[in-house]
């Protein structure tokens, strides 16, 4: 769970590190004119609200097509079956991400591989791609994490030299730039989640394939419906994965706002830097250059992460570690493998409160709370 429910401890209101409801609240009119709108049509599933938002999500990416399905792991899932992944091969990504990459890997009878990250940006070190790369690879997975883009172009060169698919996962990187580009229009495919607490966040779940290749979005669209061309005719294998027309209309609302949300979001990222970065023994998120980090989460790094969020928390700040076990050390997946970087920053991020509507007041309590805990309780 990402989030908690908005409450109070003691009379004094709980600041959370997301919170999906104000969101709601803020476009509340337009999104319950758009679920009247659905609930009055009769049509509840893969209508008019699900291709208008495919229409219009892929024009906002820069590509030419898009496929609503159930959730972001299914469009991993969905995406790599299109492009052929099955059982035996292996799909090289990155240990620290939701293990949702990975699972949607093992969905797809595929096995993850698992390379290191980069120190400063915590995206996939492109320097350690080439020597993870078999003859059993069939597609690699970069992960736009946090909100910030992944250094896409080595890894294309890498691909395209050993004939792989790209796909990558945007799960919280909705509007990131990267050279000029939104990420996910770089990759033969992309792939989203529209998970409440993400940047556009449905009320439920939801995800989208997005490509410029109609040949692979085809066979997402015969995969994520029992394989069917035309009702009841099974033409290849396939699930149930569908974007439903209740939450395609909301997100459809969102999406008019999502850039000046975005902005918002690196406004206060803005503030957090100003008012943290003097402060000995804290890292703070360093952007790539000719890249726009949207800032899903503001990740910061201290060696006693633990002290401090205990410390907030009495101070009645919600805080998350994103992610506190690498995926290559948790039991479904551990098979001894040492990933430097990625177990060392595990023990010491911290995802401070961090969406659109968070006030700026918020935030200065939670910045004075992290002064107080750097400069007199260490």
């Amino acid at each position: 769970m990402d989030y908690l429910c908005a409450g109070s401890q003691g009379g004094i209101m709980t600041i959370l590190c997301a919170n999906p409801l104000l969101q709601y609240q803020s476009y509340k009119e337009e999104i319950d004119e758009a679920i009247a709108r659905v609930l009055a049509g009769g049509r509840y599933v893969l209508g008019s609200e699900v291709k208008a938002f495919e229409e219009e999500f892929a024009d906002y990416i820069g590509v030419s097509c898009g496929v609503g399905v159930g959730s972001g792991t299914e469009a991993l899932h969905l995406a790599l079956a299109a492009c052929g992944v099955t059982a035996g091969d292996e799909v090289i990504t990155v240990s620290h991400t939701a293990v949702a990459t990975a699972a949607a890997i093992r969905l797809a009878g595929a096995v993850p591989v698992f390379v290191d990250i980069e120190p400063n940006y915590y995206t996939l070190d492109p320097a350690k791609l080439e020597t993870a790369v078999t003859p059993k690879t069939k597609a690699i997975i970069p992960v736009h994490i946090y909100g910030q883009p992944v250094n896409l172009d080595p890894i294309i060169e890498c691909a395209k030299k050993h004939k792989l698919f790209v796909i990558e996962d945007c799960a919280q990187a909705h509007g990131a730039v990267y050279k000029n580009k939104r990420v996910g229009s770089y990759g033969d495919m992309a792939c989203f989640s529209f998970y409440p607490t993400k940047n556009l966040g449905a009320i439920g779940d939801g995800g989208m394939v997005v490509t410029n290749q109609p040949e692979l979005a085809g066979k997402v669209k015969l995969l994520r419906e029992y394989g069917w061309a035309q009702r009841y005719v099974s033409h290849t294998d396939g699930w149930n994965s569908r974007l439903d027309e209740l939450q395609a209309s909301i997100l459809r609302v969102k999406l008019r706002y999502l850039d000046a949300d975005n902005a918002k979001r690196i406004k206060l990222a803005g503030l957090y830097h100003k008012e943290l970065s003097k402060l000995n023994g804290l890292s703070l998120p360093i952007k790539r250059e000719n890249a726009t980090h949207i800032f899903h989460l503001y990740v910061v790094r201290l060696k006693k992460r633990d002290e401090l969020r205990n410390y907030l928390k009495e101070h009645q700040i919600n805080t998350l570690v994103h992610y506190p076990v690498p995926i290559h050390r948790q039991p479904a997946y551990n098979k001894g493998q040492k990933l430097a970087v990625t177990e060392s920053i595990a023990k010491e991020i911290l995802s401070l409160p961090m969406y659109p509507e968070l006030k700026q007041s918020e935030l200065e309590t939670v910045v004075s709370a992290i002064r107080t805990y750097m400069t007199e309780k260490l």
